[in-house]
């Protein structure tokens, strides 16, 4: 880890961007957890930064290359970095590697691979009976792999199998959570007219007081990958670790059609009220983290929510908007009628297939048209509205109002967020900490994919000085 900032350079034209969102361009909307950015000031180093990524010869530099493609790259990346918390099995996924590339790399075969591998976890093993503990980490495996089918669906031949493929996926963690000892305390917490589904995992069944977690998911990850970037972590500090479907999020878009909201406190406000009635928790050592897109999330919830006791930006994100290539950027207009003219008119008919399928998945988490359009293998035709929500992110006018120590984290190579991390350290006034993951370790690259241990140890360490002094 250390303490560094990045340079700057200048970008592409619209159409250069629009052909390159099927390649390099396209790893900053289409990879990992994130539809996230950069400030003004270093929009053109992120347009730099995923070109560099994106070359035939080194996708992603410095770290292994299980595909061709960046955005493939990178989720295999997450993959297998999940090994290491049981979420996913190094030899599984190299196979399943081999499989698509000798197959040919595509949504459709990443998808399929990835699918039956989660389907094959589900069935008993072939030699004898599995124990509790076998069929619990095979149930964790296969909601990892449909995760990762689920990412690229909309890419596939059957987009329409999108909440199909979420629900497989969700039913292998809800199996997997109710095999855990202690099995963690589920509920519905209110919000709106639609709760937010919570998983309260506690280190033991003896009900005392204990500092709890609250980790945040970003754009379009799923529950498993909070097992990865921090349950076990508290877990084994015992702590409590509380996991939880916000709008824009797991069940709530896939099933109950809710999409993001810009006040992310309104989600986070009520846990906190479920979490302080609990005799398990102790209401004065409450912690939140925000991974990816939740960046943004987690902290503009602690800028209006003050009985968080610490905050965790896992990168920090000022501005997710300023992440899609200015060519995209500018199609939004004051005016609806025009933006959504350019869109259609200027835009959709020069993106490539697998650049099409990029604006799907990035789009849906804030547009539930746009979601069940790309179900049906159709682009929306609706910019501007979920264009505005996604404008609406951004918290640099907030970040001012936090008052709990915060850490935020940065990675070298960032893809996603170059220079936003820093942008937010510098306007904290609230005690602050930075910290830059490296390569030095292996842990580049946005969330540190090859190294989510490392990850954990340098956000829990700083949690236990910050919750218990020690």
């Amino acid at each position: 880890m250390t303490y560094v900032s990045a340079d700057r350079t200048s970008g592409p034209t619209r159409r250069t961007a629009l052909a390159g969102l099927a390649g390099g361009a396209g790893a900053v909307l289409a990879s990992g957890c994130s539809t996230s950015g950069a400030s003004p000031a270093t929009a053109p180093e992120t347009r730099r930064t995923a070109r560099a990524y994106a070359s035939a010869s080194d996708p992603t530099p410095g770290v292994m290359t299980l595909f061709k493609d960046s955005g493939f790259n990178f989720n295999g990346l997450l993959t297998l970095g999940a090994s290491g918390y049981g979420a996913g099995e190094v030899g599984e996924v190299l196979t399943a590697v081999n499989t698509i590339n000798k197959a040919g790399l595509s949504a459709q075969t990443y998808t399929e691979t990835f699918r039956k591998l989660g389907d094959q976890l589900r069935e008993p093993p072939q030699a004898g009976e599995p124990g509790t503990q076998t069929t619990r980490f095979r149930d964790l495996r296969a909601a990892q792999y449909y995760g990762q089918g689920l990412f690229f669906v909309l890419g596939s031949h059957t987009p329409g199998s999108e909440e199909q493929l979420y629900r497989a996926g969700r039913d292998a963690w809800d199996a997997f959570c109710k095999r855990c000892d202690p099995a963690p305390v589920t509920a519905r917490v209110p919000y709106g007219k639609t709760p937010l589904p919570v998983w309260f995992f506690r280190p033991d069944g003896s009900g005392e007081r204990r500092p709890t977690v609250i980790l945040t998911n970003g754009s379009d990850g799923q529950n498993v990958d909070m097992w990865t970037y921090g349950v076990p972590a508290a877990l084994q500090r015992g702590w409590n670790a509380l996991v939880y479907d916000g709008p824009g999020q797991g069940q709530l878009l896939f099933v109950d059609q809710v999409v993001f909201t810009p006040r992310w406190e309104r989600a986070v406000t009520p846990l906190v009220d479920w979490l302080s009635a609990r005799s398990d928790v102790d209401s004065g050592k409450i912690a939140l983290t925000g991974l990816s897109m939740a960046g943004n999330l987690a902290p503009r919830a602690a800028a209006f929510e003050h009985r968080i006791a610490a905050l965790v930006a896992m990168p920090g994100v000022l501005t997710p908007w300023l992440g899609f290539p200015p060519e995209i950027r500018e199609v939004l207009t004051p005016d609806k009628e025009k933006t959504n003219a350019i869109w259609n008119k200027e835009v959709v008919p020069d993106l490539p297939p697998s650049a099409a399928a990029t604006m799907k998945k990035r789009f849906e988490p804030f547009s539930v048209p746009a979601m069940l359009a790309a179900r049906k293998g159709k682009m929306f035709t609706d910019f501007y509205t979920p264009a505005t929500l996604i404008k609406s992110l951004d918290i640099t006018d907030v970040v001012g109002r936090i008052t709990m120590p915060t850490l935020v984290l940065d990675y070298e190579f960032e893809q996603f967020y170059p220079g936003q991390p820093r942008q937010m350290f510098d306007k904290l006034t609230a005690p602050k900490d930075y910290v830059k993951l490296t390569a030095a370790t292996g842990a580049q690259l946005h969330c540190s994919p090859m190294a989510p241990q490392q990850h954990c140890e340098v956000v829990f360490d700083w949690l236990q000085e910050k919750l218990t002094g020690s």
